[in-house]
């Protein structure tokens, strides 16, 4: 018997809760296979915009000249309008601005930098899991995963311990939430605070330069002029939001995942599997950001479909790094895949200037998690975020049995 024909018009994907009420990889599923380009119709006053969900697409698009990120590069913010930070933010900037502001901040995370960084990871990793072992009911999320990505980006930055929680609290509004009736004033509110903070600590080390990122970016120079304040703080909240939601993301799907699949945990813990492909399917899997937007400059044939200069376009990691073209089953979580050229990433010019602090920051967690844990159980209900940008949950009750 066929197969009804798919409606994409059966998920509004600009609203969080249809990432945790339906079951959107069944949905992208059936979208790459018929629909791998479609029209999202506008939904009450926001605009229309296209779809696109195949690795191979995706991959491609990551680098073409004609879609800008300069307007935004989440739904959200580009459905509202140009975001404020086009121009300014390294992510929602286009080259040659890119290319040059992308050079001096790149300079602060090569790996021969971040040495110490790292070092700290691991000791801060190996305390937190070790402090966990053995009591009754925890939850990872709060005990755990929310204290290390914040932690590290705050060392790089230099700042302040009594200013993390509120950092924390924050960046935890700005992109999602953990209920369905957060409203986008909320989310605004949380990104204005964080700028407003960055400001004032910008100036403050323009004025007394130490060692670390935020006086590096506050003395350097891109195309000839120092940075604006306003640029040092949107950067700088850049840097907060993609090193903290993603990685603490990752950290609480890979225990979930590690859970709800014991096969795998057995041989990550009796090194039937090494750490390195074990961190690259916890990202794959989780994939954390769903999406990344853009806008066509010029007119671009996409599968026979014109996507015409000014429409935006969003492309869907959370499909790509579950297409079966290029992942043999890819909902089943296999610590030892290889190949796993994911996406969770991004590619091109704008890929994720943090991922060697992500994948070093799993890898810690994994190995704190094989050191001192012989057993995981999960002990209550996850609780899921609510975005149409980050997938996972927020909240994760579990007790550890030591080895």
């Amino acid at each position: 018997m066929s197969q009804p024909a798919l409606d994409v018009r059966s998920l509004d994907l600009t609203d969080p809760a249809t990432f945790v009420e339906n079951d959107v990889h069944e949905f992208f599923r059936a979208v790459r296979a018929e629909r791998p380009v479609y029209w999202h119709e506008p939904v009450g006053r926001k605009p229309g915009f296209w779809v696109v969900s195949r690795y191979s697409d995706v991959q491609s698009l990551f680098h073409h000249e004609a879609l800008s990120s300069a307007r935004g590069n989440v739904l959200d913010v580009v459905l509202r309008g140009d975001d404020s930070a086009g121009g300014s933010m390294l992510a929602v900037t286009d080259n040659p601005r890119h290319r040059h502001l992308r050079g001096v901040m790149w300079s602060a995370f090569t790996p021969r930098v971040l040495g110490e960084v790292v070092e700290k990871i691991r000791q801060r990793t190996t305390e937190l899991v070790s402090a966990v072992v053995g009591r009754d009911t925890f939850d990872f999320a709060a005990e755990v995963a929310e204290k290390i990505p914040m932690n590290t980006i705050c060392d790089l930055l230099s700042i302040p311990q009594a200013d993390r929680g509120d950092l924390l609290r924050w960046n935890k509004m700005a992109l999602s939430s953990d209920h369905a009736g957060s409203s986008e004033l909320d989310a605004l509110s949380a990104r204005n605070e964080i700028v407003l903070y960055f400001m004032d600590l910008a100036q403050e080390r323009r004025s007394n330069p130490r060692g670390d990122v935020i006086s590096m970016l506050a003395t350097a120079e891109v195309e000839g002029r120092p940075l604006t304040v306003e640029e040092l703080a949107v950067n700088c909240y850049s840097l907060i939001l993609g090193g903290d939601e993603t990685s603490r993301v990752s950290a609480i799907c890979a225990v979930l995942a590690l859970i709800d699949n014991p096969d795998q945990w057995h041989a990550l813990r009796n090194g039937e599997v090494s750490f390195e492909p074990a961190v690259e399917e916890v990202l794959r899997w989780a994939t954390p950001g769903t999406h990344l937007a853009r806008t066509a400059t010029q007119d671009i044939e996409l599968h026979g479909t014109t996507v015409r200069g000014g429409d935006i376009v969003t492309l869907w990691n959370i499909s790509a790094n579950n297409d079966e073209t290029v992942f043999a089953e890819p909902r089943k979580f296999i610590l030892s895949r290889s190949p796993n050229k994911h996406l969770a990433f991004g590619r091109g010019p704008h890929y994720c200037l943090g991922a060697f602090l992500a994948r070093a920051e799993l890898q810690a967690l994994l190995s704190a998690l094989v050191a001192g844990v012989a057993r995981m159980e999960l002990r209550g209900t996850p609780r899921p975020i609510y975005s149409n940008f980050v997938v996972g949950y927020d909240s994760l009750p579990v007790h550890f049995e030591g080895r």
